[in-house]
């Protein structure tokens, strides 16, 4: 599940996130630069654009203290329940941390009183969207986006979790969640500087600080945890006079009163747990510490105690780490990426909480650069940034990026960003659910001296300094396996208020997919659009026929280079100048591929369309492949695949493909495209241009768009941009699939000292291509891997207590297609995992294929899913490309309804046997091969144990 992203990786997210150039030839050779059209107009002000987000909403409260808040939204037949309870990892008392995230897992997983086998079944008929849980330092919430027809089922849910859940709880539960909580920090720990944030909690934070101990908690503390403990925990603040509940979308306030005193108003008020009040500590004097990890270069990190989110100062502080070291042109960036070059990559973040903030700095230092001179330049770039300040255009540089990133976020009603958790922050914390607009306004008044004044009193006080050095990991003791203490006296049986039944489902129609407009410009390069008013945006895709695939087989790595200096420079605009001028428009381009597409995308504010669209063209048609900045993201690529080699999941998908596919067919390279170091390191700018001349250029390009202009007005400004680019005299690059695919079955074992965990990537390839009819296949792995519900997580999670999370899934490429499977394990497991998956899919393959009740739920769960799967412009964006790849009609998915109601589990257990083959299987292992040789050299395959490459 996603939640390990929000509670473990919530550290890990915080502090990862976040030259002129020498003249040379156009890349086109066969005329100068085309003269782009004369901007338009300059970029909106900011406080302009502040006016345009809005997220009407209204508000009552319950008898019982349930506070909930109302956005009503008609788009889409989708409404976003969301419930949010007042209860963190700082209100866990002294040798009880992680009880909020394993009371969030139980909520999550475990049965209700009233639906005792659980809540995944129903939300997966119900055909729920963006549903999870999640756990940080302030609060714990859970989530999902359902069908309007599922609304009165999804409270009933959601209430019975709030008001019925400890009748269901059993020992037996409660044991197996705390395992799979385990195995989720096992998988944190494991990740290369997986272990920084423990220290730099209990650097910053005094014992006995709220903060000081991480939200996932500790092994000791998890496995002590008693069943009588868990109870008293919910009961102290699981309450609804704790919650606050948000629906938003197709509903109105009327509606939402009679429907939420119908399912909570029964529910007792409980105590009223106040949030632990936390101080913002200051270190009585600088602390730098030293580690080493199984790393790929150095990461030197600054950490400060701040105020939270809630403080006057958090915005000023949240400035200051953008222009630090968040925006692309930041000063850090800047002055140890792209002019030093002894650094890969630079980051800085400020993380508000309900009481306290986190203001992160991290640089990686680039191999061979001497680590103690970086530490000295990071340092006096740091001090003199707290003494003079931001410019004017850098807070306004950031300020664009917030709002525009706001307004980019106005059309998801629910999930993990929707605007459900901008209205719950806001009356949780500060029972305001208006504040994100406070907020913005905020940014959009900021000044340089607010700033500067912000930095100078809580940057200047003593920093904790961490350094983290290649090498072994010291001994990791904790991730062991779990020594449970004495066996408590079993607790007592509760009783258990029975409910009416639960409410069923209305019927949901096929969806009404929006109509597709098509043009083309007078280069011949197609355009497919599709209109969508919700928010003044443009989302567009130019597509390139080349992909993973089209990377030259003796230079593996061409492709993500030349990709990557798209945006470091054309022939009239710096790599600065770029980023900048992206900031000042609150425009974001890429350039990224997957295995069969290369593409360039665009989100653009429509007020800032038209010079959006001008450095777009400049980007795509006039890269200058400068030699300077060739070499500086040759080493940022070459740091890219030295640190995947230290990844566990690094380490496997550079395996698997090869393995699979053999290194002469064009899917046999790895899913990353950061290609071979021998090759990166050889590959000169003229291979680069050549690249670029034979893959990026008109006759292999397609356009697709989602806006909210008129057709004929997006045509107008690309035309003027991209119509009069013309296809070079070489001829366009091609791919050959002609190769067989060469996988045999085996174990293929990477060896990791150390890993507390180990990472199984399994595949096969399949005797069938994207462009088949696979949707049947596709449905048939939902009840083997591709669902929380499918057999494999069921298992290997969720009875057996060996990971975290386990999925199988059929990777959509344009020809044959593999099934993989990714299931990271307990290492003491690993051997018995492999066999277990095995088992599965020999099993599902013959004699135990899939149930009527699995069929019923695949059907019932994807046609009511349909409501909500295209409730923004990127979804229908991505919807459209793949159509286009997989040669599907425009109006593919409002027919896959009937499809799916017409199956039977004949159909699903015929298009898996004509597919899958347990015994083609290549299992590739990343793990301590000491300990886990031994087990897999008993699954019956034969074990090859290779290096990382």
């Amino acid at each position: 599940m996603r939640h390990v992203l929000v509670s473990m990786a919530l550290f890990a997210g915080l502090a990862l996130s976040a030259c002129t150039t020498l003249p040379t030839p156009p890349a086109d050779m066969n005329a100068a630069p085309p003269q782009l059209a004369q901007k338009e107009t300059g970029p909106t002000p900011v406080a302009k654009l502040v006016r345009q987000v809005d997220i009407p909403f209204d508000r009552f409260t319950l008898d019982n203290g349930l506070t909930v808040v109302v956005h009503e939204d008609r788009k889409a037949p989708v409404v976003a329940l969301s419930a949010w309870y007042n209860v963190g990892s700082k209100d866990e008392p002294a040798g009880q941390a992680g009880l909020a995230h394993l009371f969030e897992h139980i909520g999550l997983f475990n049965g209700t009183e009233n639906l005792p086998k659980g809540l995944m079944e129903p939300l997966r008929q119900m055909g729920a969207t963006d549903w999870n849980g999640t756990t940080n330092f302030d609060r714990t919430n859970y989530f999902q986006t359902v069908p309007t027809t599922a609304l009165e089922q999804a409270l009933y849910m959601e209430s019975d979790r709030m008001g019925h859940l400890l009748g269901a709880l059993t020992q037996e539960r409660l044991d197996n969640q705390r395992g799979v909580v385990q195995n989720e920090k096992r998988q944190g720990d494991n990740q290369p500087y997986g272990l920084a944030f423990y220290s730099i909690l209990e650097a910053l934070f005094p014992e006995g600080h709220p903060y000081r101990h991480s939200v996932i908690g500790s092994m000791t503390d998890l496995d002590s945890a008693s069943m009588e403990q868990v109870r008293q925990w919910f009961r102290d603040n699981y309450g609804p006079n704790n919650a606050v509940l948000v629906l938003a979308g197709d509903i109105d306030v009327a509606t939402a009163r009679t429907l939420v005193n119908k399912y909570f108003g029964h529910i007792p008020r409980g105590p009223v747990n106040e949030p632990a009040q936390a101080p913002v500590p200051t270190l009585p004097a600088p602390v730098s510490e030293r580690m080493q990890d199984r790393v790929a270069n150095t990461r030197l990190y600054r950490t400060w105690a701040v105020p939270g989110r809630f403080d006057e100062q958090a915005v000023p502080l949240g400035v200051a780490a953008s222009v630090l070291g968040g925006l692309s042109s930041s000063r850090l960036d800047n002055a140890l990426v792209r002019k030093d070059q002894t650094a890969v990559s630079v980051s800085s973040s400020y993380s508000g909480f309900h009481r306290v903030g986190i203001f992160f700095v991290t640089v990686d230092v680039k191999p061979g650069a001497d680590v103690a001179a970086v530490e000295r330049r990071l340092d006096e770039i740091i001090r003199d940034f707290t003494a003079t300040g931001p410019t004017e255009d850098e807070v306004r540089r950031v300020a664009m990026r917030e709002v525009s990133g706001r307004i980019y976020g106005l059309e998801q009603v629910g999930g993990f960003t929707g605007k459900a958790v901008a209205l719950a922050e806001g009356e949780l914390y500060v029972k305001n659910p208006g504040f994100y607009r406070r907020e913005l306004l905020n940014y959009a008044g900021a000044t340089p001296e607010q700033v500067r004044q912000a930095t100078q009193r809580w940057l200047s006080r003593p920093v904790y300094s961490l350094r983290i050095d290649p090498g072994a990991r010291p001994e990791y003791k904790e991730a062991a396996a779990p020594k449970r203490t004495a066996a408590a006296p079993p607790a007592a049986t509760l009783a258990i208020t029975p409910r009416p039944p639960l409410p069923p489902v209305g019927d949901v129609p096929n969806i009404d997919f929006p109509a597709l407009e098509r043009a083309t410009l007078s280069n011949g390069i197609p355009v497919v659009y599709a209109r969508r008013a919700a928010v003044p945006t443009v989302r567009l895709a130019m597509e390139f026929d080349a992909g993973i695939a089209a990377d030259p087989a003796n230079a593996l790595g061409t492709q993500n280079l030349m990709l990557g200096l798209l945006t470091e420079g054309t022939t009239s605009r710096t790599s600065v100048e770029i980023a900048e001028e992206q900031e000042r428009l609150g425009a974001v381009i890429s350039a990224s591929a997957a295995q069969d597409r290369t593409v360039v995308s665009l989100a653009a504010l429509s007020a800032n369309l038209a010079p959006s669209l001008d450095l777009f063209a400049d980007i795509v048609r006039n890269p200058a492949f400068a030699p300077a900045e060739v070499e500086r993201i040759r080493a940022r690529q070459l740091a890219r695949i030295a640190s995947e080699l230290t990844s566990p999941a690094g380490m496997a998908q550079r395996a698997l493909l090869p393995a699979l596919y053999g290194n002469a067919h064009p899917y046999g390279r790895p899913f990353s495209g950061t290609g071979e170091a021998a090759a990166v390191k050889a590959v000169s700018r003229e291979q680069l241009v050549s690249f670029h001349r034979s893959w990026i250029r008109p006759d292999s390009a397609q356009i697709f768009a989602v806006g909210d202009i008129p057709l004929e007005e997006l045509v107008r400004q690309l035309e003027s941009r991209l119509g009069s680019w013309q296809n070079p005299s070489e001829p366009r690059g091609t791919k050959n699939f002609a190769a067989p695919a060469k996988g045999r079955s085996r174990i293929i074992l990477i060896d990791r000292p150390q890993s507390p965990q180990s990472l199984i990537l399994a595949g096969t390839v399949l005797p069938v291509a994207g462009t088949d009819d696979v949707l049947a296949l596709t449905a048939a792995n939902e009840v083997l891997g591709g669902d929380f519900l499918a057999r494999i997580n069921q298992d290997l999670r969720e009875t057996r207590g060996w990971s975290y999370g386990v999925q199988g899934y059929v990777q959509m490429m344009e020809n044959r297609l593999p099934l993989l499977i990714q299931a990271p394990v307990q290492t003491n497991q690993t051997g018995p995992s492999v066999k277990a998956l095995i088992d599965h899919v020999r099993g599902f393959t013959t004699d135990k294929g899939v149930t009527p009740a699995e069929l019923t739920r695949v059907i019932s769960g994807n046609t009511r899913q349909l409501a909500g799967r295209f409730e923004t412009s990127a979804a229908i964006l991505a919807a459209m490309r793949s159509n286009a790849l997989f040669r599907r009609p425009d109006n593919f998915w409002e027919t896959v309804g009937d499809r799916y109601r017409a199956m039977s589990t004949q159909t699903l257990d015929q298009a898996a046997r004509q597919s899958i083959n347990a015994g083609d299987m290549v299992f590739v292992v990343v793990g301590d091969a000491a300990v886990v040789r031994p087990q897999l050299e008993k699954v019956g395959l034969p074990v090859e144990v290779v290096s990382p490459r």
